[in-house]
């Protein structure tokens, strides 16, 4: 039996939320980078230049046109809904990286395939076979082991549950990316986000006189470099399954630990590595199988 249109397992839909993850792993490391050596330009100046240059890329390449509607950005309420919650989702990121650290705060947004799925069961009618659920659990268990250092986490907190927060958050909107993938235009989605996220962070402007020049190039980069990001996995999202498109992406973190391995000279312990392997293994049985 063919797959439906809508959920294709081709090389190239596959190609293109790999070539997102490794993207976003690209960001994640350059804003690291910056924040080691400007202070000032922590995760709300991020989130302003990725608000900022998002809408800039977005109107440059597909306005006059070319497929961006402007006027969904208020007219449309799924769109607005989806740059309001995906712009809080970020900071919620943001915040929880700096005040429960980088390892447990990943860990905890990565759990969003599992809403997601659960919230694209019940309003996509996407019904993803048990075996995948299984795997995308024992996926999920890699990661933990991956990210749990020695094995011992703390205990929560009131920022675990802004990172559940966040993490319901991000899985809500890639159901409605999905919900949306014949309604509107991918430049359209995304820039509902970067609309709001610029928004939400405006108030990080009066930090901005403080960062040098040097920092803005970098800044820029990165927000240039998870445009692109948004936009191909938006474009993949329409045309996969939300528990296929997610598992794919819960690559991430390990894409970016090995650029912290490259970069910043990180060492993994035997757990992790373990961690990793399995989840690698995990995503594959998810995504060659049939929904």
């Amino acid at each position: 039996m063919q797959m439906k249109p809508d959920d294709s397992f081709s090389r190239r839909n596959v190609m293109l939320m790999l070539g997102s993850v490794a993207l976003f792993a690209v960001n994640t490391l350059l804003v690291r980078a910056v924040a080691l050596h400007t202070p000032a330009a922590g995760g709300w100046v991020a989130t302003f230049f990725r608000g900022g240059v998002g809408l800039l890329v977005v109107f440059g390449v597909y306005g006059r046109g070319r497929g961006l509607d402007p006027t969904r950005l208020f007219t449309g309420r799924l769109i607005a809904i989806r740059g309001i919650v995906g712009a809080l989702s970020i900071v919620a990121y943001y915040v929880t990286v700096v005040k429960i650290g980088a390892g447990r705060a990943v860990i905890l947004n990565l759990t969003y395939p599992m809403f997601g799925t659960l919230i694209a069961a019940f309003w996509l009618n996407e019904k993803p076979s048990r075996a995948a659920l299984l795997w995308m659990l024992v996926g999920f268990g890699g990661l933990a082991l991956f990210l749990s250092g020695d094995g011992q986490f703390p205990r929560p907190s009131l920022y675990d549950l802004i990172a559940l927060a966040g993490a319901v958050g991000a899985g809500w909107v890639i159901v409605i990316i999905r919900r949306l993938r014949h309604e509107e235009h991918p430049a359209t989605i995304y820039a509902s986000q970067a609309f709001y996220s610029l928004i939400l962070a405006a108030p990080a402007v009066v930090k901005l006189p403080e960062l040098p020049p040097s920092t803005w190039v970098v800044l820029i980069l990165a927000a240039v470099v998870v445009t692109i990001a948004q936009l191909i996995m938006t474009r993949a999202y329409q045309f996969m399954s939300v528990s296929r498109g997610s598992s794919l992406q819960m690559l991430l973190p390990l894409a970016t630990a090995l650029g912290g391995f490259l970069f910043f000279g990180e060492i993994f312990r035997p757990l992790e590595i373990a961690g990793a392997a399995l989840t690698l293994l995990a995503t594959w049985r998810v995504v060659s199988s049939r929904a």
